[in-house]
């Protein structure tokens, strides 16, 4: 039986995921700092990794794929595998699997929390408050409770957040979509100046996908310009963000650095989820089939 031999791109993992790997022997490696192709390449070669459990977005490019002569599977601690090249991963005949619904919730939770603080103005009273103002009336927020609520994307996150805004009172309106292989190509600057000229100067957008998702230059001109009531971003097209990105500044926006999955729940759920696939598959070749990426790979088994 095969032991699996772990690169951790991260310094650390939860305490559950940890003793799935200890039960199993697995050899784990964690990386420390900033993680560049050279660095994942060094610790690929000299450790003989055959398995990568993968925290955040490095670089898994073809380059660095290329040197994991014994790697057989790459297992997402989330969802998001935008940082993989999936293509020279199924050319190597390495499968890419996520941890499916893991972060669903937390997700989740976080845009309805945009939504309900962009409804009431929150970000404008902490604001007038950290300015010393005492303000009561000046700003005026809505209910959310029959508002209108557009969600894009109908999957574990989507279905999610449709059933808390509905019990919460709001209309929800679905737009879905096929599963495609490369979801983050192909909705690349999705909501647009266009779309975003489409909606109602009193509405608010919120992202907790990908940052990409919203062309972020039409989308400042649109809330400096009175288009747009507001924005909630957990996302950004460039992360970390910019210091000096106009978003972080403007007291309609709720901005938060990518930590919707970030819940003591969440990364339970998604570091077991992905330790057991990586055990799984190395030991008896089987994983979360509904979770992969690259089904094909599989096939050829």
């Amino acid at each position: 039986m095969s032991k699996a031999v772990v690169l951790v791109t991260a310094p650390n993992l939860s305490a559950a995921a940890i003793e799935i790997l200890r039960d199993a022997q697995a050899e784990v490696h964690y990386m420390q700092g900033a993680i560049t192709e050279d660095a994942l390449i060094g610790a690929i070669t000299q450790h003989g990794i055959n398995a990568i459990l993968l925290r955040a977005s490095p670089p898994l490019t073809k380059r660095v794929l290329e040197a994991g002569a014994h790697l057989k599977i790459i297992a997402k601690h989330g969802a998001g595998v935008d940082s993989v090249d999936i293509d020279a991963a199924t050319a190597r005949g390495i499968v890419v699997v996520t941890a499916g619904d893991a972060n669903a919730d937390a997700v989740a939770e976080q845009s309805i929390m945009f939504m309900l603080a962009l409804s009431r103005e929150l970000p404008k009273y902490q604001q007038s408050l950290r300015d010393g103002q005492w303000v009561k009336g000046g700003s005026v927020g809505r209910e959310f409770r029959g508002r209108t609520v557009g969600i894009v994307g109908y999957g574990q996150i989507g279905s999610r957040t449709a059933k808390s805004a509905h019990a919460v009172g709001a209309k929800v309106v679905l737009l879905s979509r096929s599963k495609i292989a490369n979801p983050d190509d192909k909705t690349r600057g999705l909501i647009g100046d266009r779309e975003l000229r489409l909606m109602k100067p009193t509405a608010f957008i919120v992202n907790t996908s990908r940052g990409p998702v919203i062309d972020e230059a039409a989308l400042i001109d649109a809330l400096q310009n009175g288009r747009l009531a507001g924005a909630g971003l957990d996302t950004f097209a460039q992360e970390p963000v910019d210091p000096k990105n106009p978003l972080l500044f403007m007291n309609n926006v709720l901005c938060t650095p990518h930590v919707s999955v970030l819940t003591q729940e969440a990364m339970t759920r998604m570091g077991t989820a992905a330790a057991t696939n990586i055990v799984g598959y190395i030991e008896r070749g089987v994983c979360d089939v509904k979770s992969v990426v690259n089904p094909s790979v599989l096939a050829r088994k």
